[in-house]
């Protein structure tokens, strides 16, 4: 990455101070911080909630997250008998706005294949482990067609604020390989 950025500068394509900029914007300004203000709210706010699960895309655009593929997405809601889980099995369809990079695992050809022949299997490859009556659903992402999870709120939170119950929102949340954090671990 440093030759690619150094080749770039030295070509005049850019400068340092741009990739800094660009770099920080990802890492602060994009990001699953704001996936989990979406979750947060949606816990916290009945209202809210009703207008995620009716247009997701609106809803989310009203926390002001909107471009950068978070155009087109449905909001999935986990429950005590169904699990959501999402996937771009032809490329790597991701909602950056919400969610930031994605994690290398979620382009990975392997995890691409086998999220959907073998969900149960890849979630205890994270390990979650649910409940057999819980029936898990496998979504395709695509251009088109993009997707959140939202997790169940975990117990313990009642009484907690949106910017408490955000920090327990985790990005592998937002796409149903892993829980948000345990209330009691995460501490204040």
């Amino acid at each position: 990455m440093r030759a690619l950025e150094s080749l770039l500068v030295e070509k005049g394509l850019t400068t340092h101070d741009a990739i800094d900029t660009l770099v920080s914007a990802f890492e602060n300004d994009l990001g699953p911080m704001h996936g989990a203000r979406v979750v947060a709210k949606a816990w916290s706010d009945p209202a809210y909630r009703e207008r995620l699960t009716v247009d997701a895309t609106s809803a989310i655009e009203e926390l002001g997250y909107r471009g950068l593929q978070t155009e087109h997405v449905t909001a999935l809601f986990n429950t005590k008998t169904d699990h959501h889980m999402w996937v771009c099995t032809l490329c790597s369809c991701y909602p950056w706005t919400l969610l930031g990079i994605p994690p290398v695992w979620f382009k990975s050809p392997a995890y691409r294949a086998k999220v959907v022949s073998q969900p149960r299997d890849v979630l205890m490859d994270f390990g979650m482990s649910l409940d057999s009556a819980v029936t898990v659903h496998v979504w395709d992402t695509s251009a088109e067609q993009r997707y959140i999870v939202i997790p169940e709120r975990p117990a313990g939170t009642e009484g907690m604020s949106e910017e408490e119950l955000a920090k327990l929102v985790t990005r592998d949340s937002m796409i149903g390989t892993g829980f948000p954090l345990d209330p009691v671990v995460a501490g204040p």
